[in-house]
C-alpha cells in the first residue's frame, strides 16, 4: 500500500510479527546512495527536521515494530535487536537501493549495529550515534539491572513512573552506582509526566526495547571483518552519560574514534516531541562524516 503526500510516499511492509510503515522522499536524480535514518523507538516523526537537511539525497525514515504506525501482529511484549535488524534488512531488500547509507540513533544504533554485524553487504557507511550498548561497559551489571528495574516499575505502577527511573538513568552523569536500580523512582510530575496508570502495558520504550537493547551483545567480531564503514557518533553534551559512554566504549571495541557531534543525545531534534538540539549544526557533522 503507498500513500502520497507532497513530495513523501508512505509504504507499509508485512514481515513476521508486524506491519512495519517507512516514509520515501525522494530526491530524483541523485548520485548519493539512500540515506535511512532511523531510531528506536523513535520513529520517522522524529526525524523530520534531520531528513530536510537532505534533499539532495532520496531519505527514507520508519517506526520500528511497535512504535507510533508500526503495529505489532503477534502481540509479543518485547522487541530484540536481531527482529530490529531482520526488519531494516527487510526494508533495504524492498527498496531495492542498498547498500544505503544509515544514520541510526539511540535503541536505532543498537539495532543498526546487529543489522551490519548479519548483512554488512546492506550498508555503505553506518553513522550510529550513541548506542545504549550497555554489556560493553565496566558498569555492565548496574546498567542492566536499572533496566530491568524500569520494566518492572512499567508493569507494576505504570508509564509515569517507569519513564521518570528511565530519565533518571540516562541523565546520570558517570558510572552508574551500585543500588541504583532498587532506588524509588522520582515523582512523575517533575517531568511533567502522569501519575495515573492507563492500564497499558505495550509502551515501546520502558516495555518492549528497554531490556533487550540493553543487554544486547554485540558481535565485534563480524563487525570488525564488515564491509561496512562504521562511525560512531557521540554528542559534545552528552558523552559522559549512558549511550554517550557506552558509544565511546562500542568505539574502543572497534580500535576507532568516536566523532563527536553537536547538542546531547537527541541533538538531531527540530521541535520535534518539544525538544529543539543543534540540528542544523548537527546535520552539516552528519554531512561531513557520509561525505568523507
Amino acid at each position: 500500500m503507498t500513500q502520497t503526500t507532497t513530495d513523501m510516499t508512505t509504504h507499509t511492509l508485512d514481515v513476521p510479527g508486524a506491519l512495519l510503515t517507512y516514509d520515501v522522499r525522494p530526491s530524483d536524480p541523485s548520485t548519493h546512495p539512500v540515506l535511512l535514518i532511523i531510531g528506536s523507538p523513535m520513529g520517522a516523526s522524529g526525524f523530520v527536521t534531520l531528513a530536510g537537511h537532505f534533499g539532495d539525497r532520496t531519505v527514507v525514515t520508519y517506526d520500528p515494530r511497535g512504535a507510533e504506525r508500526s503495529k505489532r501482529t503477534d502481540n509479543a511484549s518485547e522487541s530484540t535487536p536481531d527482529e530490529h535488524a531482520d526488519d531494516l534488512h527487510r526494508i533495504i531488500s524492498e527498496l531495492n537501493a542498498g547498500p544505503v547509507d544509515l544514520f541510526a540513533s539511540s535503541g536505532g544504533a543498537v539495532n543498526a549495529l546487529a543489522l551490519v554485524a548479519k548483512h554488512s553487504q546492506d550498508v555503505r557507511i553506518l553513522v550510529a550515534h550513541e548506542p545504549p550498548a550497555s554489556e560493553v561497559l565496566p558498569d555492565r551489571e548496574q546498567a542492566v539491572a536499572a533496566a530491568k528495574a524500569i520494566n518492572r516499575v512499567y508493569q507494576r505502577s505504570g508509564f509515569g513512573p517507569a519513564m521518570a527511573k528511565f530519565i533518571a538513568l540516562v541523565s546520570l552523569e558517570g558510572p552508574i552506582p551500585p543500588g541504583f536500580a532498587d532506588q524509588p523512582p522520582p515523582d512523575p510530575t517533575m517531568f511533567g509526566l502522569p501519575t495515573e496508570d492507563d492500564g497499558s502495558r505495550d509502551d515501546p520504550l520502558v516495555g518492549q526495547n528497554i531490556v533487550s537493547g540493553n543487554a544486547y551483545q554485540h558481535d565485534f567480531d563480524a563487525l570488525q571483518a564488515a564491509s561496512t564503514h562504521i562511525v560512531i557518533g557521540v554528542g559534545e553534551d552528552s558523552g559522559n552519560q549512558l549511550a554517550g559512554r557506552a558509544g565511546k566504549a562500542v568505539a574502543e571495541r572497534l580500535g576507532m574514534t568516536p566523532v563527536t557531534f553537536p547538542g546531547g543525545h537527541d541533538g538531531f531534534l527540530g521541535g520535534e516531541y518539544g525538544q529543539t538540539g543543534k540540528p542544523d549544526a548537527f546535520a552539516a557533522k552528519l554531512r561531513e562524516v557520509l561525505d568523507s
